[in-house]
């Protein structure tokens, strides 16, 4: 039975011209902006020309893109391998190439017997996961790839997840035992939270699981990303660093919602505030990679995707932790 996988993720600009155009297809997504059209157009045009410049600036600090095509096709690659013969992993990006009108044509060229979306986010937003399913299902019935499709919601609580996550914060947790671990997610709108949105309790759901196979003692969640002047989830990093420094205690800072190395961690977490850290007094600013390729982590994904039992539900029905 040939089964294909499509790995969902967020997608980013592949040279610095394509900046501009990655961010109004950010901004013109109607999850991410609720106006109806044409305002949504004008304001994202509006937006995307205004953040162009500091965008690029970012995007300046690795090379002039995103390294995420890169780095999520090394994570396709070892997912096929894990799962084996008659599965074939796809790349469908969101907001920049490749991206879903292009994938589902070469999905309905492979022709599976069953489809799969796998989203690289373990915990469910509607501005992520649901607009990536929407996005996708859009195209499908545009090119009647007409196959049986499951949804894998999320799995903020999958034991492989937790356990590649313990593996890579264990080492450092010996070293600096008495350091403070954040776990930074990228924020959300609080309006969008307030309309039913669960991935704070997811997040924290994730962080909560962590915190518990390390047993610590103090550690805390936290966002990261903020743009523009509507409030946001809190505490805000930058603000959980500053207060690690007054109170004198090493920092270990993991990406818990990241997966994948992009901007908001290479020069988020490893340059604006490790700069932040050193001004706040802190001695020890330790920064936990992303899950990337490890082992457990795929593992845990290929799990998901030969267990039908963890599709078109919110996450896994027997995870408490989950908001249905």
């Amino acid at each position: 039975m040939k089964k294909a996988v499509i790995l969902l993720n967020l997608g980013g600009p592949d040279k610095p011209q394509s900046v501009k155009p990655f961010l109004f297809n950010l901004f013109n997504d109607k999850a991410i902006i609720g106006l109806p059209q044409p305002f949504r157009f004008l304001l994202a045009k509006f937006i995307s020309s205004r953040r162009n410049k500091t965008a690029q600036e970012i995007y300046s600090h690795i090379g002039g893109k995103s390294p995420l095509l890169e780095l999520t096709t090394e994570q396709a690659k070892s997912l096929e391998n894990e799962l084996g013969d008659g599965w074939k992993v796809f790349i469908c990006m969101r907001y920049w190439h490749p991206m879903s009108a292009e994938i589902v044509k070469k999905v309905k060229e492979f022709a599976p017997e069953e489809i799969i979306l796998l989203p690289l986010y373990p915990q469910f937003s509607t501005t992520t996961t649901e607009s990536s399913f929407a996005d996708w299902h859009k195209q499908a019935e545009a090119q009647k790839l007409e196959v049986p499709t499951k949804e894998i919601c999320c799995y903020p609580t999958e034991e492989n997840l937790i356990r590649a996550h313990v593996e890579l914060i264990k080492p450092q947790i010996e070293a600096h035992p008495d350091a403070r671990v954040l776990f930074s997610a990228h924020g959300l709108p609080l309006k969008v939270v307030e309309k039913g949105d669960p991935y704070p309790q997811l997040v924290e759901s994730t962080a909560h699981a962590v915190a518990e196979k390390l047993q610590l003692k103090d550690w805390r969640v936290c966002y990261q990303s903020k743009v523009g002047p509507l409030p946001w989830l809190k505490p805000n990093t930058e603000d959980e660093i500053k207060q690690a420094g007054a109170d004198g205690k090493d920092i270990i800072i993991t990406p818990i919602a990241f997966v994948s190395e992009h901007s908001e961690t290479l020069v988020e977490l490893d340059i604006e505030f490790a700069e932040i850290a050193e001004h706040a007094g802190v001695e020890n600013y330790i920064r936990i990679p992303a899950l990337g390729t490890n082992k457990n982590f795929i593992n845990g994904l290929a799990k998901l995707c030969q267990n039908s039992r963890y599709a078109n539900s919110c996450c896994p029905e027997d995870d408490d932790s989950c908001v249905k």
